[in-house]
């Protein structure tokens, strides 16, 4: 969620353009407030509100905001309510440095108070307002930027990346914690921000940045620091060679609806990558084979993939495997990890925090760790002994559709060769994925006048249809804002069955064999005068 991006130019010009149409290319990330900062020599210029990009660039005029240094801020409301005065960027208190952080700082509430005891003016409630003031804090101690950021970086506790400025200083500093940032080299220019996306229509030259490093963004170069002593780090920018199209709607009302629709070609492409990679896929299956125990984590989406590739690894090859969400893995199995288990560790980005704080304790305790994920050159991809890529592009929808399809297809793929099973025919998967889109269009249509009206529902699934009941039921949530609670069809009956009333809508999903069952469960929603929707 939320986005940030910050430039710097070789020369003062309309840098309020500039920073409007990269704000636009992180509103799939999704937001309630937006701002813009410009720096020109010694006058900051800062324009913010809760709302909508263009609305709020319009009202405020931000095409008129000149100068040779910008920050932008998409930003969700955590800490403080969607308003001006919580949306970032952030002053500090004496309004000569400017920020925007993107993640969490958890210890918000703490520093605020630490802040104001200190005596400096906390404008806000928001956890960005205090990167700022972090980094304030050892700048009027006497210490130098990069000093004061280390400083910073330890009192700043949570996952997040973080771009500031200073009048009267040509530089942008931006620091890693937790949360993706990545850097681009222009002709003229250089720019950090927490998407790709919003970099590929300036430059093709990209550094990504680790957990725990420091860049100074200069117009002609950039430096990268270690927090940890300072040192500097030397790595050279990669060429990113994929074409825009991707992250373009190309017709479709919605991003998702575009990525919904792009299934069967990833599939496809997924497949082909994965009869091309035999080696590796034997790699990962030997040791799933030969190990202990396995472990699949992941959180979210990725998660329900993994419960789905515990299903098929017990169905196709005998073989039990423990599903586990990310964060659950340290306190419920940490201690009784052992060398000689397996570890499949699954995400869409490479990045995600909790599953990286899970591999970190599975590789102390001598786990064999491997990994799905989407972004080629992500920490997750490096850390472990070998990963399987998903093949899904850019997944611009915050709700990640692309990626959850190829994490099952990957999982099944596995389990099918783990357990030697020879007759599926995975080069029909495209084709059916297609058929089932355009045939089911038209009806998921008629339903949603059913769905609309209701705040509440649930998801049912059983067997190998349970985690798409919580994928389902996930989705609903994250893009209706409803509530719809994922379940086993068999449990609804203990409890959550007494919510139908009269049109309540409750969903199945249902595989061939659990036909009888479902039948059951819908027979106990319709007799109560509730609307049973089956997916079959």
């Amino acid at each position: 969620m939320c986005g940030i991006f910050g430039i710097v130019t070789d020369a003062e010009q309309p840098l309020g353009p500039i920073l409007t149409d990269a704000a636009r290319r992180l509103t799939y990330r999704g937001y309630d407030s937006v701002g813009a900062a410009t720096i020109s020599g010694g006058t900051i210029d800062l324009r913010k509100d809760a709302g909508r990009v263009d609305d709020v660039a319009e009202k405020y005029d931000f095409s008129e905001m000149t100068g040779s240094r910008g920050i932008t801020r998409l930003r969700w409301a955590t800490f403080g309510t969607p308003s001006q005065v919580n949306a970032q960027p952030h002053l500090d208190s004496d309004g000569d440095l400017v920020g925007a952080h993107n993640g969490n700082v958890v210890n918000n509430v703490e520093l605020r108070q630490a802040f104001m005891a200190e005596g400096m003016t906390v404008r806000s409630e928001n956890d960005g307002e205090s990167c700022v003031h972090a980094v304030e804090r050892y700048l009027d101690r006497g210490l130098d930027f990069i000093p004061a950021i280390q400083n910073a970086y330890q009192d700043l506790e949570g996952d997040y990346a973080f771009v500031i400025g200073r009048i009267n200083d040509d530089k942008l500093y931006a620091f890693k914690k937790g949360s993706g940032l990545v850097v681009g080299i222009g002709e003229g220019f250089t720019c950090v921000s927490s998407d790709l996306p919003s970099i590929l229509p300036l430059t093709r030259q990209v550094i990504r940045l680790e957990d725990g490093e420091i860049v100074t963004l200069r117009a002609d170069q950039v430096e990268l620091h270690s927090v940890k002593d300072g040192s500097l780090i030397d790595r050279q920018p990669e060429v990113i060679t994929e074409t825009m199209a991707s992250v373009q709607k190309e017709g479709y009302e919605h991003f998702m609806l575009k990525e919904i629709h792009e299934q069967p070609v990833v599939a496809g492409e997924l497949l082909h990558r994965l009869a091309g990679d035999q080696p590796l896929v034997r790699q990962i299956v030997d040791g799933i084979a030969k190990a202990r125990n396995v472990y699949f984590i992941g959180c979210g989406t990725s998660y329900h993939a993994c419960l789905a590739g515990a299903v098929y690894a017990a169905q196709l090859a005998g073989r039990a495997v423990i599903p586990v969400m990310a964060p659950q893995f340290a306190p419920q199995y940490g201690n009784a990890v052992q060398p000689g288990d397996v570890g499949v560790f699954v995400s869409q980005s490479g990045e995600t925090k909790d599953v990286l704080n899970a591999l970190e304790v599975a590789q102390a305790r001598g786990m064999t760790c491997f990994s799905m994920a989407n972004v080629i050159g992500s920490t997750l991809t490096r850390k472990t002994e070998a990963w399987l890529p998903l093949v899904c592009g850019y997944e611009i929808s915050v709700p990640a559709t692309k990626t959850f399809t190829n994490q099952v297809i990957s999982f099944l793929y596995l389990a099918a060769r783990l357990g030697g099973v020879e007759d599926l025919d995975f080069g029909q998967l495209p084709g059916l994925m297609a058929e089932t889109i355009r045939i089911t269009d038209p009806q998921v249509q008629a339903l949603v006048p059913k769905l609309n009206t209701w705040e509440n529902l649930y998801c049912l699934g059983y067997g190998a249809t349970f985690p798409f009941a919580l994928e389902g039921a996930l989705k609903l949530k994250e893009i209706t804002y409803s509530h719809c609670e994922g379940m086993l069809s068999t449990e609804f009956k203990h409890g959550p069955l007494s919510a139908v009333t009269d049109g309540f809508p409750v969903l199945f999903v249902a595989g061939p064999e659990d036909v009888p069952l479902i039948i059951s469960g819908i027979n106990e929603v319709t007799c109560r005068g509730g609307e049973a929707i089956a997916i079959g």
